[in-house]
């Protein structure tokens, strides 16, 4: 295949309820209506993953982008057509971190605010509450820069984009063994580094 097709939010959308298998069969027979369908169902979520990985939705955008050409032109190598949403974010959470190597920086955790509720999931406005949130957002900040790369995405795509344990193995080319290692030293270790915040 040559070429990406555009994906157009205005276009017609019969094919929207037609399953992933089917969609991804077509689109691997060069049906840009189908690839399109398919971009427009995973696309959020790879938008989703991709901010997560990369922290901004500047480079997010530039990773989907590039994630969908590569799907476009590597369909036809995709063994289970129905697997096709694990496979998207695999080519997401692949490209996300080439971006990252490139850009020589680690995850930007700068909206985590956004994630970190008050307890009881209030919000209070008195300064004191809002001090005491800040600091607990900086804390989460700082403990999850002290982990390990490969944990800090697992974290990340586990408590962030809900993934389960095998979509988080496929997005990072990893065993789900290794993705339950991962979390729960993680985890363990942030544990540890938040026990203040208890």
């Amino acid at each position: 295949m040559t070429g990406s097709p555009a994906v157009s939010p205005t276009a017609q959308q019969p094919l929207d309820l037609v399953p992933d298998a089917l969609l991804a069969g077509r689109a691997a027979d060069g049906d840009t209506a189908a690839f399109e369908a398919l971009a427009r169902r995973h696309g959020p979520l790879m938008r989703a993953t991709a901010r997560r990985l990369t922290g901004t939705l500047a480079d997010a955008d530039d990773v989907v982008q590039e994630s969908l050409m590569q799907a476009w032109k590597q369909l036809d190598q995709l063994r289970d057509p129905a697997a096709v949403k694990s496979w998207l974010l695999r080519i997401v959470g692949t490209r996300s971190i080439d971006h990252l190597r490139k850009r020589r920086n680690h995850l930007a955790l700068d909206d985590l605010e956004n994630h970190v509720d008050a307890p009881s999931g209030q919000r209070t406005q008195d300064p004191e509450s809002t001090a005491v949130n800040a600091s607990r957002v900086d804390a989460l900040k700082s403990a999850l820069t002290l982990l390990p790369e490969e944990q800090r995405r697992c974290w990340v795509l586990k408590e962030f984009n809900d993934l389960s344990y095998e979509e988080i193995a496929l997005t990072l080319n990893i065993s789900p063994a290794s993705v339950r290692g991962r979390l729960a030293r993680a985890r363990i270790a942030l544990a540890r580094t938040m026990e203040e915040w208890r």
